[in-house]
């Protein structure tokens, strides 16, 4: 007869009963939130949307945008000078694809992190113009906002109205958070010390 205070059963002592190890659950069940769901869902919907909507301003100049041309000069003013060409086309490119993603709840650490990552780059090379959106239209507030937004999404992940719904890094989603955001700060930080004249 098996002692239940031992960590593992040894079987009985005639042999009938083969030992049995403790099994562990092979998939660690998501958590059930509905109200968290709803929220991560509107949160996805309105930061992806606007990442969104600035990729489509970036590349193809719709709702007022620059497109791609005047882009290109506006990076090149920041100091990109050598790089400015490929960095407006991967910038506006990132915010359509990543901020679709965002909204479509697909690799959503990884997009959210992708898009922190521009925002690190855009709040670094704007430091030192107004913070509010009020007292000047290219305003710190606004990139602040989506990068806390983005960095949120990276380590809440989409909730479970969302294609990555049961996906390894929504059921354990802190050790992809931290992968993700190193990758992100390390992009940012590339495109800072490398690609900036």
């Amino acid at each position: 007869m098996s002692d239940p205070t031992r960590s593992f059963d040894i079987g009985t002592l005639g042999g009938a009963e083969p030992a049995v190890a403790p099994t562990k659950p092979e998939r660690r069940p998501v958590p059930s939130n509905g109200s968290a769901d709803i929220g991560l869902l509107l949160l996805r919907i309105v930061i992806g949307g606007l990442f969104f909507a600035h990729g489509a301003q970036k590349v193809f100049g719709l709702w007022g945008g620059l497109g791609i041309t005047r882009t290109t000069e506006n990076i090149a003013r920041h100091g990109f000078t050598g790089y400015a060409g490929a960095l407006a086309w991967a910038t506006g490119v990132t915010e359509l694809v990543a901020g679709a993603f965002l909204v479509l709840g697909l690799l959503t650490p990884l997009a959210a992190a992708a898009l922190l990552s521009i925002k690190i780059v855009a709040i670094v090379v704007k430091w030192g113009v107004p913070f509010f959106a009020a007292a000047a239209p290219d305003a710190l507030e606004i990139d602040l906002l989506l990068g806390a937004g983005a960095a949120a999404l990276v380590f809440t992940g989409a909730g479970r109205v969302a294609l990555d719904n049961g996906r390894t890094w929504q059921r354990r989603p802190l050790p992809y958070a931290w992968l993700f955001l190193v990758v992100g700060v390390g992009a940012a930080l590339v495109v800072l010390l490398v690609l900036r004249s």
